[in-house]
């Protein structure tokens, strides 16, 4: 007891400044050729001592580490269940595996911020846009490196109830435009250790399941493509918490 209290009392100290450095950083350096690589390895040893801080545990397979450290070509579909599913995404990911996230344009475009993520490569998801902001996202993708692969939410925000809502279509449209694969990555257990409307976590584990690639050409309908996908992944996330998603 004494000791997580120790643990969250130093996190309270020393995390703004984390965060205000991985904040400002990208604006000195950002444009400093291999930045980003270096930024997102810096950014994944930052989420792993704040899971330490935070005494939660993430486990995932050799096999599954293994999977991300060879990944190539590929867009990231993962569900999202609480404000702990980023940070234990990039504890897991290997340093061979490089990435970026999809994150809001009024999140990108924050005063404070909006260098920085700028800098760190974030995608601009602008909802407003429709056709446009898929457009701009594909060109993005497009332009990445084999070895970096953008994570989308796939839920489009995080799930309130048992199981895994419908899905949005634009990690497949993405990967169905550009010739990438979708790699489904599933988390589970991170809504019992954070529930929403709660700041610190209870003390557990995180469970990742990274799931085989699935490729969808251009002719496929993209509905049916993201259908399988969910069924993909609602039948990793369910044989883990032993709920049942509801299968349209």
């Amino acid at each position: 007891m004494l000791l997580t209290l120790a643990k969250r009392i130093l996190l309270v100290i020393t995390g703004p400044f984390i965060f205000l450095f991985l904040a400002f950083v990208p604006m000195i350096c950002g444009k400093r050729v291999g930045f980003r690589g270096w930024f997102w390895r810096t950014v994944s040893r930052c989420c792993s001592w704040l899971l330490w801080f935070l005494d939660v545990q993430v486990e995932i397979s050799d096999e599954a580490r293994e999977a991300l450290r060879t990944d190539t070509n590929s867009v990231i579909a993962v569900n999202h269940r609480s404000h702990l599913d980023g940070f234990s995404m990039l504890h897991v990911i290997p340093n061979e595996k490089w990435v970026t996230f999809g994150a809001k344009k009024e999140l990108c475009e924050a005063t404070l911020l909006k260098r920085g993520f700028d800098g760190a490569g974030l995608l601009k998801i602008d909802r407003s846009k429709g056709r446009d902001a898929l457009s701009s996202l594909v060109d993005a993708v497009q332009e990445m490196p084999a070895r970096r692969s953008p994570i989308l939410f796939v839920e489009g925000t995080r799930a309130t109830e048992p199981g895994l809502p419908p899905f949005k279509a634009g990690a497949v449209l993405i990967a169905q435009k550009t010739g990438r694969a979708v790699r489904p990555f599933v988390i589970s257990h991170s809504d019992k250790l954070l529930p929403r409307g709660k700041f610190f976590p209870f003390k557990g584990t995180i469970h990742i399941d990274v799931l085989d690639q699935m490729c969808f050409s251009p002719e496929q309908n993209t509905d049916a493509c993201v259908a399988r996908l969910r069924t993909a992944m609602a039948d990793a996330y369910d044989a883990q918490t032993g709920e049942i998603t509801h299968r349209d």
